[in-house]
């Protein structure tokens, strides 16, 4: 299928009476590119827990984070990101090609919506690259495999790998920690993971109830994870300072106040690969 006829294809399935997280998420950004079904959703989340739009804003912060330190501190200069979200400023490939423009990124989203505005994360460096793929993080097999994802990353190479705020939305029966172990077996030594993920570690339990009561029905399920939960997805590796955290106290920048873990509900960390 070519790209123009993905990016057709993508349109038609776009069901604007569902919510959607990317655009759920886009919308907490301050994004424009969601439908009042989503708009509803978000609202809703909101009401019981008004402190959401500073744990969208804190997750992207805890990315673009990452991937400045890979890229300027670790040398990485290739970067597979699955659960891409709608395009905003400062995507991976923005980061990572300000500082290394040779840097080279392969985009994975499966909502439709982020699959018709590709064309604003498919753009690139001359010395860089990017491409961007139709998958959903429940297949890894279909992501590796990939053309646009082997031509566009060098595998004998480190890679990182970044699933950020998007296994919140894969179920216990859907083995989101055999996912994380499919991928990571693929990547070089020398790589990375960039993992954020929600909790509810740091909120009361009537807060916890309200969030439940809202998110109830709503599919993909949101299905927010303990730190000793999170923590499996990093077993054999080796995590950075500080370790898990939340995502605002992930190497923070500057030395003003930050959101409290209760406010960002969060958790973020980068763990190399080692062979």
């Amino acid at each position: 299928m070519s790209t123009d006829e993905q990016w057709a294809s993508g349109a038609s399935r776009i069901d604007m009476t569902r919510p959607h997280p990317a655009r759920r998420y886009d919308y907490w950004l301050g994004g424009k590119d969601n439908f009042q079904a989503d708009r509803e959703a978000a609202e809703a989340i909101a009401a019981v827990f008004p402190h959401i739009r500073t744990a969208a804003r804190e997750n992207r912060a805890f990315m673009q984070r990452a991937v400045s330190h890979l890229a300027a501190g670790t040398g990485i200069r290739q970067f597979l990101d699955i659960g891409t979200g709608l395009p905003t400023a400062n995507n991976v490939h923005d980061v990572a090609q300000g500082i290394a423009p040779e840097s080279r990124i392969v985009y994975v989203d499966n909502d439709p919506l982020v699959l018709t505005h590709a064309r604003a994360l498919l753009t690139s460096s001359e010395q860089g690259a990017t491409a961007y793929i139709d998958a959903d993080v429940r297949d890894p097999e279909k992501i590796l495999r990939d053309p646009a994802v082997r031509e566009t990353l060098d595998w004998s190479k480190p890679v990182a790998l970044l699933l950020v705020a998007v296994l919140h939305f894969v179920e216990d029966a859907e083995d989101p920690y055999g996912i994380v172990r499919r991928l990571v077996d693929e990547l070089p030594a020398g790589s990375y993971l960039v993992l954020s993920h929600a909790t509810f570690d740091p909120l009361d339990p009537e807060t916890i109830a309200a969030m439940n009561a809202v998110n109830e029905g709503i599919k993909p399920r949101f299905s927010p994870r303990t730190l000793a939960e999170v923590s499996r997805f990093f077993e054999g590796l080796d995590l950075l300072e500080p370790g898990i955290v939340s995502v605002s106290d992930w190497r923070p920048e500057g030395d003003g106040p930050r959101p409290s873990p209760a406010e960002a509900t969060g958790y973020g960390a980068v763990a190399a690969v080692r062979r």
